[in-house]
């Protein structure tokens, strides 16, 4: 069985990060949607990946901050198993 692979989409809630996670999704890559503000936005992006089949988790954490990395990375191996690509859009 082929595992899934997973990405982190930073600043994934609105603009450009949001088409890349869509995109993504659509190749089949479950996503982590990083959002440092703005969960609701967030969240219409994981709906609209999730209802068009895809995988998608919202995850807030400030990459600026210490350990706000550490959380996306910890919420990607805790929910789809690790981390295969990271998007640096923030």
């Amino acid at each position: 069985m082929q595992k899934t692979r997973t990405a982190i989409v930073t600043g994934a809630s609105r603009g450009i990060g949001a088409a890349i996670a869509e995109r993504l999704a659509q190749d089949g890559i479950a996503v982590i949607v990083n959002y440092a503000r703005g969960k609701d936005a967030a969240d219409e992006v994981v709906s609209v990946i999730e209802a068009a089949g895809g995988k998608a988790l919202a995850v807030q954490a400030d990459i600026g901050e210490p350990g706000g990395m550490a959380a996306l990375f910890d919420a990607a191996e805790k929910v789809f198993g690790g981390i295969d690509i990271l998007v640096n859009n923030a």
